[in-house]
This record gives C-alpha cells, structure tokens and sequence, in this order.
C-alpha cells in the first residue's frame, strides 16, 4: 500500500517539473526574441526614394540641409524675417513630415528651423541605434553653434535625443520643448513588457532625467493623458527630476498623436517660456 500512494506522487512532480521546464524554456524563448529584435520593436524607420522625399519636402516649404561638405543632415526651412533671433533644432520621425513646426513657430518667432534626418530614415543611409541618433543630431547641433542661439525640440523617442544635446552642450541650449517625454526608455519599455527582464536586456536607452542633470536651462514638456505609446506617468516623472526652469502642459484629452499637432498659441507659450527662463501659470 505504501507503494501505491509514492508511486503517483513521484509521478506528479515529474510531471511539475517537465512543465516549469516547458515554462521556463519558453520564457528563455522569449526573452531571446526580445533581446534579437529590441531595435525593431524601437525604431520604425518610414524608407523613401530621394525623388519621393524631395517631392513631400517642397511641398512642405522646406529645402535639404547638408553640411559644408556636402553631407545630407536633414531638411530647413529659414524665417522669412530676417535676421533671425535663434535657430531650432529639431528631431521627430522622417524630419521632411514635421514642416508643421516651422509653420506655426515661424508665426511666433523669428527663428530658422532645422529639422536633423536620423540614419536609416528616409532616404539617409545608416542604421538607427542609440549611438548613431546621438551622434547624428550632435553633428547637426555643431553646425548651428556659430549661427547663435539655439532652441531644441523633440518629440517622442527623440526626446531623448534632445535631452542627451542640451546635457552634451548645457552653455550652447537656450531652451528645450520635448514633445511625449519619457525620464528613460527602459522604464517606457518595462512597462509595456511587464514579464521581461527589460532593464537587463535593453541596450538602446536614452536616459533622459540623466543627460538632463547637466542642463539648467528652461525644458517646456508636454504630456498627453491619453498616451498609450509613452503612457504620462513617464513624463511627469522626468518633470518631477528636472531641478532647473520647467513648464508642463497636461493635454487633456489628447494621445500620442495629438501631443504633435498644437496650434499657434500653444507655441506662443512656449517661446515666451523660453525667452523668460521661468516658469509661468499652470504646473511649476
């Protein structure tokens, strides 16, 4: 009788133990995925011919920027006052989609904008990692230093670009406007994957609240509450760490898309924001 009871019990737990292995297998699984395919999961590069990209960028007002040698760095468009107050700089999608910002900031200020063109997208050669968006909105931000002040915007993951320039160069940033801003990537990335050692597996990841301890100047932030790519909390909390001149604007019934698209006035604000170094009405 003995026999019959351990017999069954020794059999269950052979069969526990088949099943966490399948389990622990699969998970290894898929981590290893993760891990392989990280950097599509993070960049989603729209390719287009040099003819396609030169068609929608006219059609935008805006003109190739390049470097003295020739170097394609992305897309401008010059204030039609002149001479200009500053120079912005800017980093988004395919730069050549985002001729809506010198549209309503050029109704603002007279400022010349420079949309930076990130490797692999549109039509510039390269692959995009954490290492090559730095690198080529550093090389863009070097060539407006001469031309004076310069004011940075970026939106979405290149939020983090942004952030990483104005810690790079804190004397050379009069100001900054991050669009959907995260404190880090990872922590974006953890939340959407719960069951994934991301912060150990994740090699792209702009640390923002980091390359931000550096800068002192004033950061206007916008924030969707309805934002289910870069969910607000992250947002927010890069604005709580922010210890110089800061200004949030809570979009309350707006997604990731809409953080993108705001009018004239909205961009008022945040040139007078920038022009004052302080922060005025709303959060502080």
């Amino acid at each position: 009788m003995r026999q019959l009871v351990q017999r069954p019990k020794s059999a269950l737990q052979r069969q526990l133990l088949r099943t966490l292995l399948v389990c622990a297998a699969l998970y290894l699984l898929v981590c290893a995925g993760c891990a392989s395919y990280q950097r599509r999961f993070i960049y989603l590069p729209p390719v287009f011919t040099s003819q396609q990209v030169n068609e929608y960028a006219k059609a935008g007002g805006l003109e190739r920027w390049a470097s003295p040698a020739g170097k394609p760095i992305g897309w401008k468009r010059l204030s039609p006052n002149q001479p200009a107050q500053g120079h912005t700089h800017g980093n988004a999608g395919c730069a050549f989609q985002c001729a809506h910002y010198a549209d309503v900031i050029q109704q603002v200020a007279a400022l010349d904008v420079f949309m930076a063109e990130y490797p692999g997208y549109a039509d510039r050669p390269g692959k995009p990692t954490e290492l090559t968006l730095d690198a080529s909105a550093e090389e863009a931000f070097q060539l407006l230093l001469p031309k004076g002040r310069v004011y940075l915007i970026g939106e979405s993951l290149g939020t983090g670009v942004a952030a990483y320039l104005a810690g790079r160069y804190p004397d050379k940033t009069a100001g900054v406007a991050l669009l959907a801003p995260y404190n880090r990537l990872a922590d974006v990335a953890q939340a959407h994957m719960p069951f994934v050692p991301v912060h150990l597996l994740l090699r792209d990841r702009f640390p923002a609240e980091d390359y931000l301890r550096t800068y002192h100047g004033p950061v206007a932030m916008v924030v969707a509450v309805h934002d289910t790519v870069i969910p607000e909390v992250f947002g927010h909390r890069l604005y709580s760490r922010y210890a110089g001149p800061k200004k949030l604007w809570d979009i309350p019934e707006g997604d990731h898309g809409v953080v993108m698209n705001q009018p004239t006035e909205f961009w008022q604000q945040i040139v007078a924001f920038w022009q004052s170094g302080t922060p005025f009405g709303g959060h502080d």
